[in-house]
C-alpha cells in the first residue's frame, strides 16, 4: 500500500490555520518558512506538478494565489511577493505535489532570490 503524500493529508484534514480556501486549492503557512509569512498553495487533489494539473483549475489556482496574496500582504505588512514553484527534483521539487510558495516581501527584508546565472 503507497502511503498518502503530507500535502494530500494537509489538504484532506488540515489542523493548521488555513489562510484561504477553494474547491480545489487551499493556502497555509509553510511549517519551515525562509521568510516571516512564507506560505504554500497546495492542490486538494493530487498532481505531482502542475504539468499534471488539468488547464480547466487555473482559475481556481489563480483565485487562490490572489486571495491568499493579498491576506499575506495585509498580515505581514508587505510590499510585494513572491510566487515560486520546484517542478521535478533538478528543480528542488521535495514534495512530489503540486504546490506554489508565496513569499511576503518588504524592502531590505534580507531575502533574496536571485534568478540570473553565476
Amino acid at each position: 500500500m503507497v502511503s498518502e503524500c503530507i500535502f494530500c493529508k494537509i489538504a484532506r484534514v488540515s489542523n493548521r490555520e488555513i489562510i484561504y480556501e477553494n474547491n480545489n486549492f487551499l493556502s497555509v503557512l509553510d511549517i519551515s518558512p525562509a521568510i516571516k509569512g512564507h506560505s504554500l498553495i497546495i492542490s486538494k487533489k493530487h498532481f505531482k506538478t502542475i504539468l499534471d494539473m488539468p488547464s480547466t483549475l487555473g482559475a481556481e489556482l489563480l483565485d487562490c494565489i490572489k486571495k491568499t496574496s493579498l491576506k499575506l500582504m495585509e498580515s505581514e505588512k508587505a510590499e510585494g511577493f513572491n510566487i515560486a514553484n520546484n517542478s521535478f527534483d533538478c528543480a528542488g521539487q521535495i514534495v512530489d505535489h503540486f504546490h506554489l510558495h508565496i513569499l511576503p516581501r518588504k524592502k531590505n527584508d534580507g531575502m533574496s532570490l536571485n534568478l540570473r546565472k553565476k
